[in-house]
């Protein structure tokens, strides 16, 4: 099954990360974002992947390329054979990877239509955001897709209150003050689930995905929520680069489920 990664945005309100990167390729411990998201989906036996790739691609696709030179132990054995032999490392991947260039400002829907071709015929497919981490169970999260049958599915997620609550009593008695809880709507997480025909919901390189193809699918009854109540962290600031790092650093990162 593929998995579309959506990795082609300019990540503007990050720029002292993103001048020189698009945003999943800044780093988290010594790995970029988009390396922590696919290793989540390959624990859950999905490895095929297909990086849809617009703004400063060539750092991604040149990551991947020369992913084996970068990562491995490597004999070179001068001489007649003149050979190169790469060694397995402990942080060994199974990744298929198609990296797709995919335009530097077509929308989200827009890039999923240029891949279209890589999505066989009758094929379910994942799409998910190239700055968002989580624990999310992608083996359920599938098998729920696959029960209700039809075309798709969002993944929702309880967001958490940037600042402590206050629980009053009366106009000025503080009762109890709680932390940065998590607040009662549910929000988009990405981690999509689509069957084929989803692909009739996208038009042109401006097509929003957010906008029209799931308000459309929405409006048909084509499409479920899966709520995650575990760990989400989306990717948008220099503090929330910070505080993954910070996770990582101290090995308390929820998302690493492998």
């Amino acid at each position: 099954m593929k998995t579309l990664i959506l990795a082609g945005g300019q990540g503007t309100r990050i720029r002292e990360e993103t001048q020189t990167k698009p945003k999943p390729m800044v780093d988290v411990g010594d790995k970029p974002l988009l390396w922590h998201i696919m290793k989540t989906y390959a624990h859950h036996g999905q490895n095929d992947f297909v990086i849809c790739m617009g703004y400063l691609g060539h750092v991604i696709r040149d990551y991947f390329l020369d992913y084996d030179r970068a990562t491995k132990d490597v004999t070179v054995n001068f001489g007649e054979e003149n050979k190169v032999e790469f060694h397995r490392s402990q942080e060994e991947v199974d990744f298929s990877v198609t990296l797709a260039d995919t335009g530097p400002s077509t929308m989200t829907g827009g890039r999923i239509k240029r891949v279209s071709r890589y999505i066989q015929d009758d094929e379910t497919f994942m799409v998910t955001y190239g700055d968002g981490l989580s624990d999310v169970d992608i083996s359920k999260l599938l098998a729920f897709h696959k029960s209700h049958g039809k075309i798709g599915t969002v993944t929702a997620v309880q967001p958490e209150s940037r600042f402590g609550i206050l629980d009053l009593d009366g106009d000025d008695k503080v009762k109890k003050f709680i932390e940065k809880p998590k607040l009662d709507g549910w929000i988009n997480a990405g981690y999509f689930v689509f069957e084929r025909a989803f692909l009739d919901y996208l038009t042109g390189d401006d097509c929003v995905l957010e906008q029209s193809p799931l308000e459309r699918l929405a409006a048909d009854g084509e499409l479920l929520c899966y709520k995650h109540p575990g760990f989400f962290y989306a990717m948008d600031t220099f503090r929330e680069y910070q505080e993954l790092n910070d996770m990582w650093n101290k090995g308390t990162a929820p998302w690493k489920v492998w």
